[in-house]
């Protein structure tokens, strides 16, 4: 476990921001080391959810900067008894006040519809979240809960003021595009992020002669190798209709004959 810990942060620190401009998007993206030259503790890292771990792991990053000095992680905001947000982090980079959301996706190339803005043929492989709908939730809910009266009446609390306070986004994807489409360009994405392909389940039989690795979701961040207990297509297929059949696209690893690796999403669109 605490090797898939370590392969875990550095598949997350390989993993590039989503947006290469500040102008495609309102806020100042958090730019943070790409390259694994620190050692960790993999059992400070506990959360069993993926976004979390992200989290778990830019607090890492930040937390070793000098400069840096947090404030409150992954703070709760009441209205009363109820839960009405969660700001991910707040903290002082050289005594400025920052206010930081963290996103972690993974988005497919719709080729099912056509759009009218590029940005919105990117959708999560379950067809129930997108990057449009996750822009709107940032700016129309996330960012401005800082300035809501119960977020400014617990950040008293904590001292910290929001004068002349910044908004990061901190955004890492990994892409997907179709598999008999793979030369879609992404502008105004990152294409650095394009991480492999996906192909629907109607036509898994376009690689009956791959051997298969049906990773854990915590291990989609992780960098594929070698290193694995790879499936024959039938056995592999066997638990593929598993996720198919509750109307989840897992994600696989695929080795062909030349020995490539390659990370695909089989969807059960």
């Amino acid at each position: 476990m605490k090797t898939q810990t370590i392969l875990r942060y550095k598949g997350y620190l390989e993993t590039p921001s989503l947006f290469v401009s500040e102008n495609i998007i309102e806020y100042e993206i958090l730019q943070l080391q790409s390259t694994y030259n620190d050692k960790i503790d993999p059992d400070s890292f506990k959360n069993n959810r993926l976004g979390k771990l992200v989290e778990e792991f830019v607090f890492h990053q930040l937390k070793k900067k000098s400069e840096i000095k947090i404030v409150s992680q992954n703070l709760q905001i009441q209205n009363g008894k109820q839960t009405i947000g969660e700001l991910d982090l707040l903290y002082y980079a050289n005594e400025l006040p920052i206010h930081l959301e963290i996103v972690y996706k993974f988005y497919l190339y719709d080729s099912l519809k056509h759009y009218s803005n590029p940005l919105f043929y990117w959708i999560c492989p379950n067809r129930k979240d997108t990057l449009d709908y996750k822009l709107e939730k940032l700016k129309r809910k996330q960012f401005p809960l800082l300035y809501t009266d119960q977020t400014k009446l617990q950040l008293k609390k904590l001292g910290f003021t929001i004068n002349n306070i910044k908004q990061q986004l901190c955004f890492k994807a990994q892409l997907f595009l179709p598999y008999y489409n793979k030369k879609i360009n992404v502008t105004p994405l990152n294409k650095a992020c394009i991480s492999g392909f996906y192909s629907s389940y109607k036509t898994i039989s376009e690689f009956d002669t791959f051997q298969f690795y049906i990773p854990d979701k915590l291990d989609w961040l992780i960098k594929p190798h070698n290193n694995v207990e790879w499936l024959t297509f039938n056995n592999a297929k066997s638990k593929i209709d598993t996720f198919i059949n509750t109307k989840k696209s897992p994600l696989v690893w695929l080795k062909g004959e030349n020995k490539e690796i390659i990370k695909c999403f089989i969807t059960w669109w």
